[in-house]
């Protein structure tokens, strides 16, 4: 009798045991599903981020979000482009974000100054590196005595370079001008900078103080090439070789036509600094090149007939052969250099 009475105890002890293990496991499930609902799965009915894209999630009151979903939002017009999103071609252009708000290109203030001065290179926001010329257009009284100021700085206002931007015709008038000015600066760690061109102002009054201010970018892809130049002495007296020249480094943007790069800049002659280093070349202005070719090994070049306008003597025919085939010559695919002029071969750059 006694052991059938624990018997039954023990079974409902083991038994109470078991529903109360169940009941723990039972609220501990509901527990875990009610933190990762309401606590890591927020809101029952809102809007979430998928795939760029916003998607409902239950039914939210709220409407659509109107900021960008999965990506950083755009600042400015820079992040805008390099976020892929369309450009209106307008000037100055502006990119559209997915929610209609744009950011407008910094150009400075040339549309203030359109009706007193004109800039056709640089152009805002244009990559530019040294040496670079300057040319645009400005009223007669922007000049004073046929020139005017302009500095170089990069964004944190450091001055690179300084300088005088001379005028191409009379200046005496109110009339738009042509004006150049050639530069040459060391490239800066800055990405970008401005160019700006004062009007020059002999009475130092502010109120007859006025610029022209350009965002410009410093042009980082570069290569170096040599372009070869004549001194005095090899293109002078007839005791020297004419047809010894001598090479100048420059850097230019990189590219795979490289040999057509090096005669563009052939063909601009000596910079200021080259020049006040005693290179000239015996190449005429104006010249162009109408073809080139590289084929096994032979560097076919035809230019217009420019290249033979007004030019006499030996000496100079042999320095403008030289000049060209030594440029061309410093690419291990060229070992040969034929010229032409208009497609003519044999009767050209006779002395």
């Amino acid at each position: 009798m006694e052991v059938g009475l624990c018997a039954k105890e023990c079974y409902n002890f083991i038994m109470s045991n078991k529903v109360l293990k169940i009941f723990f496991i039972l609220v501990l499930a509901i527990f875990a599903v009610f933190v990762l609902r309401f606590v890591f799965g927020g809101p029952e009915d809102t809007w979430l981020c998928s795939n760029g894209q916003w998607v409902k999630h239950g039914s939210p009151s709220a409407l659509k979000p109107t900021e960008l979903c999965g990506e950083k939002q755009a600042t400015n017009f820079e992040e805008c482009v390099a976020a892929g999103h369309p450009i209106l071609e307008i000037y100055p252009r502006r990119c559209q974000m997915p929610n209609g708000e744009t950011f407008t290109e910094e150009i400075g203030n040339e549309l203030d100054k359109m009706d007193l001065i004109k800039i056709d290179n640089p152009r805002p926001n244009q990559a530019i590196f040294s040496p670079l010329t300057i040319q645009g257009q400005a009223r007669g009284y922007w000049f004073f005595e046929g020139d005017f100021p302009f500095k170089l700085f990069d964004d944190n206002n450091k001055l690179l370079v300084s300088g005088i931007a001379q005028a191409q015709g009379e200046w005496m008038t109110e009339d738009f001008v042509p004006f150049e000015a050639e530069l040459e600066f060391e490239m800066p760690l800055a990405e970008k900078g401005w160019l700006v061109l004062e009007k020059d102002n002999p009475s130092d009054l502010p109120e007859n103080a006025d610029e022209l201010r350009l965002p410009i970018l410093f042009e980082k892809d570069l290569m170096p090439i040599e372009i070869y130049f004549g001194t005095p002495e090899t293109a002078g007296p007839p005791d020297y070789d004419c047809q010894e020249v001598t090479p100048v480094v420059r850097q230019i943007k990189t590219t795979k036509a490289v040999a057509l790069a090096a005669l563009l800049e052939l063909l601009k002659g000596p910079t200021a600094k080259e020049k006040e280093g005693g290179f000239i070349t015996s190449i005429n202005s104006d010249v162009a090149i109408q073809e080139l070719s590289i084929i096994d090994g032979v560097a076919r070049v035809d230019f217009n007939d420019q290249l033979e306008a007004g030019v006499g003597g030996s000496c100079r025919v042999g320095a403008i052969r030289a000049q060209i085939t030594e440029t061309l010559k410093q690419f291990s695919s060229v070992d040969e250099v034929i010229i032409s002029v208009d497609g003519r071969v044999e009767d050209i750059l006779q002395p």
